[in-house]
């Protein structure tokens, strides 16, 4: 298994000991450097949170500087399904390392992921033996459904963001995951940002600071 060992930080803006974390997983061909840019834009509304953007163990060989959670060979539901499992078990080795080292459990744990991140925050957050307080995706969508109702474990509130324009992944790929993840009983909040492309625009931005700080409160 890869071992997660590098990657960006932030740390709590009240100066305490951290009582959250936010787990911020970075896109195809980036990087926790990137990743780690949303942080300063939640930190008001999440001071006594730990902000960590790990970058994925592997070099992304299309893009030099880049990490990859896995190499995308396409974008057939079967690759998609067996690249989010492959990658999955050093993001969990990493949350155990994570809340182990700070006393935390998965209640005070969020996940927030962009694009091939956003299907790594599905595809561990919705696995992991407790329920992390919540997941938020931007511009990705959810893996391995046909076995999904098979092996989700917990029900963490999700909001999924994607942009209209999306040439990367379609926004169709929003409704579709949305579906999905109710069918299996989950509680899924949606917002399309008109006009927005592969990215994450600032009412996408508020709305997932909103949503972390909001399940952290007990609200979601």
């Amino acid at each position: 298994m890869s071992k997660i060992v590098n990657g960006a930080s932030l740390q709590p803006r009240s100066g305490s000991a951290p009582e959250k974390i936010v787990l911020l997983l970075h896109g195809f061909g980036s990087s926790g450097s990137d990743m780690i840019s949303l942080a300063p834009q939640w930190q008001d509304a999440l001071p006594n949170a730990l902000f960590l953007a790990p970058h994925a163990p592997q070099r992304c060989a299309m893009m030099g500087a880049g990490y990859q959670w896995w190499g995308l060979s396409g974008f057939a539901p079967s690759a998609l399904a067996a690249g989010s499992a492959s990658a999955a078990p050093a993001i969990d080795a990493f949350i155990d390392r994570k809340l182990a080292q700070y006393g935390l459990t998965e209640s005070d744990l969020a996940l927030v992921g962009f694009s091939q991140g956003t299907m790594m925050a599905l595809q561990v957050g919705l696995r992991r033996p407790r329920r992390v307080a919540a997941i938020v995706g931007y511009s990705g969508m959810v893996t391995g459904t046909a076995d999904l109702g098979h092996e989700v474990a917990v029900k963490p509130p999700v909001l999924l963001v994607h942009g209209t324009a999306d040439p990367v992944v379609p926004v169709a790929a929003l409704h579709m995951t949305a579906a999905q993840l109710k069918r299996i009983g989950l509680d899924v909040t949606t917002h399309v940002s008109y006009g927005v492309a592969h990215s994450v625009d600032p009412v996408g931005l508020k709305l997932g600071r909103d949503f972390i700080a909001g399940a952290f409160a007990g609200k979601e």
